[in-house]
């Protein structure tokens, strides 16, 4: 019976040591296939940054896998991030890529969010997002003052509450006062790009680094035109452009917008893997992931499409993602008020 358990014992201890050899998981990813699982839909600012690192980043893992993007979207994202937390894999083959909003979610204890997202491994993100207002010309408004004295609210096109497109109008609403309507159910910015273009929204709110690259032709036309931002300090592109942060009148408004759209900015396009993903490949994909960032041939592509890169690695969007959870509770139940859907 000892010797029957011994062997047990010691075959277990060579599988786990097998598992932790950094040489079984450089071989791991030999003729594999990874996913990268979007939660927004094609020709959006996240399926575009995403096909980008697919291209490059294969060639940066050991085996050079192939990496694919799927599309899932639904909810703000939220359908892909319960997927990558309760169904992908452990395993180093899924990648997620969903709103870091969602965070905020769960720290108001939104019905619907299945994970906790301190429990994620985090890989990285590719740029930090710098929080915007577009308009069509069709709206009749090009300034945000003009849009203070509009008659109606206008109608801004969203997804659903954790995503940028629902959350910075939300915030703009309850910090500045500016009169608009959410209009949601979009599953993702081309479908409200497309909204805009047609007339049935005025506009939308989300990343500048996105909006330049996938509404270009109508911001060279005129028919698009960014009024507002919200950042910690004007865009280098957008000198001209009202600051929210700037407009904002008092301290609790101030706080508002920087705890609910400029912090977290910084890590909405992050990337992650699931809970319980053996460490040694959650090394692997962040050390490629922040290869990719400086790769020559990705940097060209990103630069002859227009798109921004700043990039954290991501033990720095982990230590983001935790922060939120230190926020003061006052602020957080303001913040949950007037971002959290009655």
């Amino acid at each position: 019976m000892i010797t029957t358990l011994t062997r047990l014992a010691t075959a277990i201890a060579a599988l786990v040591i097998a598992f932790a050899d950094p040489a079984n998981a450089q071989d791991f990813y030999k003729g594999k296939t990874i996913r990268i699982v979007v939660g927004f839909s094609a020709g959006g600012g996240f399926d575009t940054y995403s096909r980008l690192i697919a291209r490059h980043m294969g060639k940066h893992i050991p085996g050079n896998p192939t990496v694919v993007v799927e599309n899932m979207t639904g909810a703000g994202s939220m359908i892909a991030a319960n997927y990558i937390y309760n169904q992908a894999k452990p395993d180093g083959l899924t990648i997620g890529n969903w709103i870091g909003g969602l965070l905020l979610q769960q720290l108001f204890g939104r019905k619907g969010v299945e994970f906790d997202a301190r429990k994620f491994e985090w890989i990285g993100v590719p740029v930090s997002d710098t929080a915007v207002c577009a308009l069509t010309k069709a709206s009749g408004v090009a300034s945000v003052d003009q849009w203070f004295a509009v008659k109606e609210p206008l109608k801004i096109g969203g997804e659903a509450a954790g995503a940028t497109t629902s959350d910075i109008p939300r915030v703009l609403a309850a910090a500045l006062k500016l009169p608009l309507r959410l209009i949601e159910g979009y599953k993702g910015t081309a479908d409200v790009r497309l909204a805009a273009d047609s007339g049935e929204v005025a506009g939308g709110c989300w990343a500048w680094e996105s909006v330049k690259v996938t509404w270009r032709k109508g911001l060279e036309t005129g028919d698009v035109k960014v009024v507002i931002q919200a950042v910690a300090k004007r865009h280098p592109d957008l000198p001209n452009v009202a600051n929210a942060t700037e407009i904002a009148k008092t301290d609790e408004a101030r706080q508002l917008l920087k705890a609910g759209v400029v912090d977290p900015g910084a890590m909405v396009r992050s990337y992650s893997l699931p809970p319980g993903t053996p460490k040694d490949r959650v090394k692997i994909l962040g050390d490629a992931f922040m290869a990719t960032m400086k790769d020559a041939e990705f940097v060209a592509e990103a630069k002859k499409g227009n798109l921004d890169l700043n990039p954290l690695p991501g033990d720095q969007v982990e230590a983001i993602a935790h922060g939120l959870f230190k926020l003061d509770a006052a602020l957080v139940a303001k913040l949950k008020e007037n971002m959290l859907p009655k």
